[in-house]
């Protein structure tokens, strides 16, 4: 790759654009960020000016209270330096954004994280064409696929059903941004009251405050001991962070379960050591990962995350100029023991029915 003429370079503070004079998602402190989306790997403490999409405002303020922050709208025109910017969505998670850079009649978009699945708590994926696309690969292999989000949500609602039904609280483990609040506006709110971890109610009051619709809820330590019968009918959504701690002994008897596309691994949901593994990532799958360049039209592909040597090689076979980026990002899905992606798939009936192999 020629740096003298590419748009977006990197660098050791992250990916940088020579024309613009700005970082996208950097990880080390710079003057001028441009964020694609306020999960941790993505936003960092430090930078002199933040740039992102108007829709992820409060999120990065309850993230980053004391940052100089400026959002546009997504399609607004900026130009920065000699470039000229554009934010678009990407489908990932509230305010979650790709970035279009246009300079002398070529077009770079560094498209963050970002998923096609419906999702009604943000902005679906817009396709935005250009010259060379920076893609994710978190889950760039062929096993990765994703059932429809309806399929899912009914299997999370049927479990949930049961567990009430028999008197014991159903406790899911989900990442407090976007998973959290994604499950709580696709679940069936009717089935019995809905209790979150303070970590995820936190959010929630950020999402509310955007406009996006959730049922109501109520934080798990604002029941008093004595009334935790009316867990027993209850969904509770907590962070894996809270997975064999002393705050669920609130709660009293309960099954678990958690939800991550790691779950299509069968060695992850053991290490879980839960109940139920429901498949649900806010991350593309295999064939949308396909769909997502295809539909940027570009001739050239980077990759910065993930899987990047599967996609890199399936890409070059394909004909597409591409290459990798060496980047910070991570995954906020990704418990590192998690990441060893030759692990034997779990099959879409494995992946939904009651793990025999764990204890809590």
């Amino acid at each position: 790759m020629n740096s003298h003429e590419d748009l977006i370079v990197a660098r050791p503070e992250g990916l940088y654009c020579p024309p613009g004079g700005f970082y996208i998602d950097p990880w080390k402190p710079v003057d001028a960020a441009v964020i694609t989306h306020a999960h941790s790997d993505h936003v960092r403490a430090g930078h002199g000016h933040y740039l992102a999409a108007h829709a992820g405002a409060g999120i990065l303020r309850s993230r980053l209270p004391d940052i100089t922050l400026q959002t546009v709208r997504y399609g607004e025109r900026l130009t920065i330096g000699e470039t000229t910017v554009s934010l678009h969505p990407a489908g990932h998670v509230l305010g979650s954004a790709q970035i279009r850079v246009e300079h002398r009649g070529r077009v770079w978009v560094a498209s963050g994280d970002y998923k096609l699945a419906s999702d009604p708590t943000c902005d679906a994926f817009e396709p935005v064409r250009c010259d060379t696309f920076i893609t994710e690969s978190t889950f760039g292999l062929p096993i990765y696929r994703w059932d429809p989000p309806q399929t899912l949500f009914d299997d999370v609602d049927s479990w949930w059903r049961r567990n009430a039904a028999e008197g014991r609280a159903s406790v899911l483990f989900c990442y407090t941004l976007g998973k959290a609040q994604r499950v709580l506006a696709s679940i069936d709110a009717a089935i019995g009251p809905i209790f979150c971890h303070g970590a995820v109610e936190t959010l929630n009051d950020v999402y509310r405050a955007a406009g996006i619709a959730l049922p109501p809820t109520q934080r798990v330590n604002d029941i008093a001991p004595k009334d935790k019968a009316m867990f027993r009918q209850a969904l509770i959504v907590a962070p894996p962070s809270a997975q064999g701690t002393p705050w669920l002994r609130r709660v009293g008897e309960y099954s678990d379960a958690f939800a991550s596309g790691w779950m299509r691994l069968r060695g992850t949901r053991r290490r879980r050591g839960v109940d139920r593994g429901f498949v649900l990532s806010d991350h593309a799958d295999w064939p949308a990962l396909q769909q997502a360049i295809d539909a940027s039209g570009a001739s050239r592909v980077i990759v910065t995350h993930g899987q990047v040597e599967p996609l890199v090689r399936w890409l070059r076979e394909r004909g597409f100029d591409s290459g990798s980026f060496a980047t910070d990002y991570g995954d906020e899905e990704l418990d590192s023991r998690d990441a060893t992606a030759s692990e034997e798939p779990v099959s879409d009936a494995e992946a939904n029915a009651n793990a025999t192999d764990t204890s809590r």
